[in-house]
């Protein structure tokens, strides 16, 4: 499945539009996800996440984040360990884990599954790996809306992450069971204000 977004980024003060492409193949063992931002002046970025299907969910083993250059995130299940290649210190590894990437997708799954199970007010904590650390963050699900966007109106599930500490992003994310509960919209704003919103404009199965 290709997933096909609009992006609004604001930018040290300047309005810029692009383009994302969220690519997701999985053949019920093993899944591939990547997330691709790029526009004539918007920074292009590259996400990835590869790993197995396991009864529990999804269980990532690496996850690279591309912009000016390749960082990587390995889950050494077998040592209990997630390693970065920025030689940041090891970090233990929890049951559940994702990485920023995966996490959105494992969310959607978790859903899909038991939709009653996740109403407004509900929180679901996840150990999430970057390329330089990995931190539980906690997702409180806000309730269904209805998204008006390129792709046409649909209904989503919205989480949000509020940040913690200094420096956390903020996120807002909505699944929408039209997309298989795959992310409809995605809105991540920086601590200084900037902001990237990506919104579902089509899709391409196959």
């Amino acid at each position: 499945m290709l997933l096909h977004y609009k992006v609004t980024a604001h930018i040290r003060g300047f309005v810029v539009n692009g383009e994302g492409q969220l690519h997701w193949r999985q053949d019920g063992k093993e899944y591939q996800a990547k997330l691709e931002l790029s526009g004539p002046l918007l920074p292009s970025r590259s996400q990835q996440s590869t790993g197995r299907i396991t009864a529990q969910g999804l269980a990532p083993l690496r996850f690279s984040d591309k912009a000016r250059s390749e960082e990587a995130a390995h889950f050494e299940r077998d040592e209990g360990k997630v390693s970065f290649s920025s030689n940041r210190p090891d970090a233990v590894l929890m049951a559940g884990a994702q990485d920023r990437l995966s996490v959105m997708m494992q969310l959607g799954a978790m859903i899909a599954g038991k939709p009653k199970n996740f109403g407004p007010g509900t929180t679901i904590s996840v150990q999430t790996a970057s390329t330089r650390d990995a931190e539980v963050w906690q997702f409180t699900v806000e309730g269904e809306e209805a998204l008006q966007l390129a792709g046409g109106e649909l209904r989503a599930v919205k989480l949000i992450r509020t940040p913690r500490k200094e420096f956390d992003q903020k996120i807002e994310l909505w699944l929408a069971p039209a997309l298989d509960y795959a992310p409809a919209r995605l809105r991540l704003t920086q601590p200084n204000g900037d902001w990237v919103d990506q919104q579902w404009s089509s899709t391409d199965k196959g």
